[in-house]
């Protein structure tokens, strides 16, 4: 089993940053792929990251593109996602998330969700 706890979540105005992680527990979070999904109110839960289990390549959301960056540290078990350039429409709770794959984090085949945290975006 794998355990996921996020931080990081907070308010913030309109263009400012944040980053939120992800720590990690279990044997074998190297072999995982992980990623980042974000659900608002109202809304389904939407994908925004992703990150293969090496870190060697990355997959985001086109509304995030550009502005936020995922990274992780497997020596830490350490998953990360730097936001930057915040906007209102950003706002959600921001789940971090472990797959088999990094093509199975994308397509939202998750084995392993950690309990949420809150991004609020004032305009």
């Amino acid at each position: 089993q794998v355990q996921l706890v996020e931080a990081g979540g907070g308010l913030v105005q309109a263009g400012g940053s944040l980053r939120l992680s992800c720590a990690t527990s279990g044997r074998t979070f190297s072999r995982y792929a992980m990623g980042w999904f974000r659900q608002a109110p109202g809304k389904e839960r939407e994908f925004v990251s992703a990150i293969t289990n090496g870190g060697g390549s990355t997959d985001y959301a086109d509304s995030v593109k550009g502005r936020f960056t995922i990274s992780r540290d497997n020596a830490k078990n350490m998953v990360y996602l730097q936001m930057n350039s915040l906007k209102p429409e950003d706002t959600a709770v921001y789940y971090c998330a472990a797959a088999r794959g990094f093509s199975s984090v994308v397509v939202g085949r998750i084995d392993y969700w950690g309990q949420g945290t809150q991004v609020t975006v004032s305009s």
